[in-house]
């Protein structure tokens, strides 16, 4: 008998930075110490990947240019397990701070360096911590003119770092300034009591409990709508290094990291998955000759 729950294929992605990329937290901010602190993102990566590549499913993995470039062979395996590879940016840096052409700038280093780990072509974004707000719309003709074909970076809700009021499932936007169209895949939201909530990545997949996640996936599904999980290497790090921080984000940062694994492992029995691009209906991204 088939799965019901099964019959809607959800958006997986994880955004692959390191520990130490989190936004506006002072103790790391200084880029020319990154090399010196002790990586996580080789060991939970790989995790990621073979979990997700056992249970048979494919998934995105944005990848942060500053780790494509050091951690080439990660990049490489992702793509050899039948996976998409797409850009995080370079530097990890709130697209709104930017104008656009460091913006510009920022992403196109990205793009080579994770095309020439991977050998495969990226045709998707991410901004970090959702930046693209209100007023950085021109970061969609960015985009467009870098060859990009998909943007996964509104979040359809107030937050912290971003937050853009929009369709919240997949669709063809025209935000840019040109007018001219772009799949757009936002974060998932779902309906709990009289509030609409984030539930299916980050820090709310690590502080909400399972059965609120299954009920969220079957709302959306129930809809015909896909869910999009977004992870970062460090949900699951249960010994991810402590910095000094504002006790609310430390609460945001590392509460619920113990159970990510079983709630993933969860969602990949329970529900269907695959990559951002397929979601979108876009065509098997490409690969780009042996050089």
């Amino acid at each position: 008998m088939s799965n019901p729950q099964k019959s809607v294929v959800n958006a997986l992605s994880f955004d692959i930075e390191d520990w130490f990329h989190m936004v506006e937290i002072e103790a790391v901010a200084n880029v020319s110490k990154w090399d010196t602190w002790e990586s996580l993102v080789e060991r939970y990566t790989q995790w990621i990947i073979e979990t997700v590549t056992e249970a048979g499913v494919h998934a995105t993995f944005f990848v942060l240019g500053w780790i494509a470039e050091r951690y080439p062979q990660l990049v490489r395996s992702i793509v050899e397990n039948g996976h998409e590879v797409a850009s995080h940016s370079y530097w990890h840096r709130k697209v709104y701070e930017l104008d656009a052409n460091s913006f510009s700038e920022d992403l196109r280093r990205s793009i080579d360096v994770i095309e020439d780990a991977g050998g495969q072509r990226v045709r998707g974004f991410r901004a970090p911590s959702f930046s693209i707000t209100p007023g950085s719309e021109w970061a969609m003709d960015v985009l467009l003119d870098a060859g990009l074909e998909y943007d996964a970076s509104l979040f359809p809700a107030a937050r912290a770092h971003g937050g853009y009021p929009c369709d919240p499932a997949p669709h063809v936007s025209a935000i840019a300034p040109s007018g001219r169209p772009i799949h757009e895949l936002p974060m998932t939201m779902m309906k709990l009591g009289p509030i609409t909530v984030p539930f299916s990545g980050g820090g709310y997949m690590r502080l909400l409990p399972g059965w609120i996640l299954r009920r969220g996936f079957q709302q959306l599904n129930a809809m015909g709508r896909p869910a999009v999980v977004y992870l970062h290497p460090r949900d699951f790090a249960t010994d991810c290094p402590r910095v000094p921080m504002p006790l609310k984000r430390r609460f945001k940062c590392y509460v619920g990291a113990g159970s990510t694994k079983g709630k993933l492992r969860m969602l990949l029995d329970r529900f269907s998955f695959d990559t951002c691009a397929t979601v979108l209906e876009l065509d098997a991204p490409d690969t780009l000759p042996a050089q």
